[in-house]
């Protein structure tokens, strides 16, 4: 069975477990994403093609990492004006794993969802432990007034050409 999905402005033809990289969507990894612009779906010789959409079809994918592309250089230059612009661009990408095509309105299961809560508690521990340990390690500075000839401009030493030209003056 396949499908023909389009997401980013873009089609991609997907079977199950296919692997396709598309334009970022909103999702962390190891999440659940539906997929609802469904513009055919076949099985075998049967093909069914939406107007523009098929009703109650939709295709289920898991979101393995979300990435970035290749960097792409545009480069702007006006011959003898002295204009010249060089921009950057990397596209946020995700990469999506589909699991099921799903037809006749039916839902798609939830079996990757557990990861996600797993991650959550992890960050906080590290958070509480790194504060329960900074004020033990530092030991607070207690501020010390510095007298410092720089700063008292009657401690300053005489300079030779000051010392010359009072010299010249007796």
């Amino acid at each position: 069975m396949f499908a023909v999905v389009r997401t980013g402005g873009k089609q991609y033809r997907v079977a199950e477990n296919d692997v396709i990289v598309v334009e970022k969507l909103a999702g962390e990894e190891g999440e659940t994403i539906v997929l609802g612009d469904v513009l055919s779906v076949g099985a075998g010789e049967s093909l069914t093609i939406g107007t523009p959409c098929v009703t109650g079809a939709s295709v289920a994918a898991t979101v393995i990492e979300q990435t970035r592309g290749a960097k792409i250089l545009v480069f702007k230059k006006h011959r003898r004006k002295k204009y010249r612009r060089t921009h950057g661009h990397r596209q946020r990408l995700t990469a999506l794993r589909i699991t099921e095509i799903l037809t006749d309105g039916k839902k798609p299961s939830k079996t990757k969802a557990a990861p996600k809560e797993a991650a959550k508690p992890k960050a906080p521990a590290k958070a509480e432990a790194a504060q329960k340990a900074a004020p033990e390690t530092t030991p607070e500075k207690k501020a010390t007034p510095k007298t410092s000839a720089a700063k008292n401009p009657a401690a300053k030493k005489p300079t030779k050409k000051a010392d010359a030209a009072k010299a010249t003056e007796k």
